[in-house]
C-alpha cells in the first residue's frame, strides 16, 4: 500500500496494490510510480497486454496485472475493470500529491499518426477523447475499448485526461500512440518538481 511521499527527505514509497473481484472479473494489480518500466501483465487479451506493457515502459512505472475475466462474453468487462484498478492504484500511490508537477502533456508521433495527450492530477474526474479509428477491430480487439479503459482510469484516479487524434490511418498506430502518449504525460505529471513546496494548488489540497 502507498505510504506518504515526503519531499526533501529520503524518497518514500509511491506504490499501491489493488484487488477487485466481481461476478465478471477477478483482478490483482500493482503499480509503482518510481519504477523502471518493468511489466508483468496477463489479461487474456493479447493486444491489451501489449498496450499495458507500453504504458509501463514509457511511464517508467512498474506494473503487474493478473486478470481473469468473462472473455467468453467479450473483452469489455476485463478492460474496464483493469482500468478501474489502475485508476485506484494511481490515486493511492500519489498520496497527498505534495511536490509533484501535477500537469503533463505531450504530442506524440507514431508513423503516420499524431496524438496529443494532456493530464491534470486535479482530484476531479474528467475525460475527453477526440479519436476515431478506421477499423472497428485491431485483430480481435474492439477499438472502442481503448476509450472504455481510459475513461475508467480517469474516473477512478480522479484526474483530467484529454486525448486528441490529429491524424492517423492505422488503428494499431492510433491506439499505441494514445497509450505511449498518456504514459509520457503521466510520467511528467507524477514526477517531482524541485521548486514545488507542498501541494501544487492554491486550495492547499488536490
Amino acid at each position: 500500500m502507498a505510504g506518504d511521499h515526503v519531499r526533501g527527505t529520503t524518497p518514500m514509497d509511491r506504490s499501491a496494490e489493488i484487488s477487485r473481484k466481481t461476478h465478471e472479473t477477478d483482478i490483482q494489480l500493482s503499480l509503482d510510480l518510481d519504477g523502471s518500466g518493468a511489466c508483468n501483465v496477463q489479461t487474456g487479451i493479447g493486444f491489451f497486454d501489449h498496450m499495458l506493457t507500453l504504458l509501463a515502459r514509457h511511464g517508467l512505472f512498474d506494473v503487474t496485472v493478473q486478470a481473469v475475466g468473462d472473455l467468453e462474453v467479450d473483452g469489455h468487462h476485463t478492460v474496464e475493470d483493469v482500468g478501474i484498478c489502475l485508476g485506484l492504484a494511481l490515486a493511492e500511490a500519489l498520496g497527498d500529491k505534495a511536490g509533484i508537477r501535477r500537469y503533463g502533456s505531450l504530442s506524440l508521433p507514431m508513423e503516420e499518426t499524431l496524438v496529443t495527450v494532456a493530464v491534470d492530477l486535479s482530484g476531479r474526474a474528467w475525460f475527453v477523447q477526440n479519436v476515431s479509428y478506421p477499423t472497428e477491430k485491431i485483430g480481435e480487439f474492439d477499438t472502442q475499448l481503448v476509450e472504455v479503459f481510459w475513461q475508467a482510469v480517469a474516473a477512478n484516479a480522479r484526474i483530467n485526461l484529454h486525448q486528441v487524434l490529429h491524424h492517423g490511418d492505422n488503428s494499431h498506430h492510433i491506439a499505441e500512440a494514445l497509450f505511449k502518449g498518456t504514459a509520457r504525460a503521466l510520467r511528467e505529471a507524477v514526477s517531482d518538481d524541485p521548486r514545488q513546496q507542498g501541494i501544487p494548488s492554491s486550495k492547499g489540497s488536490l
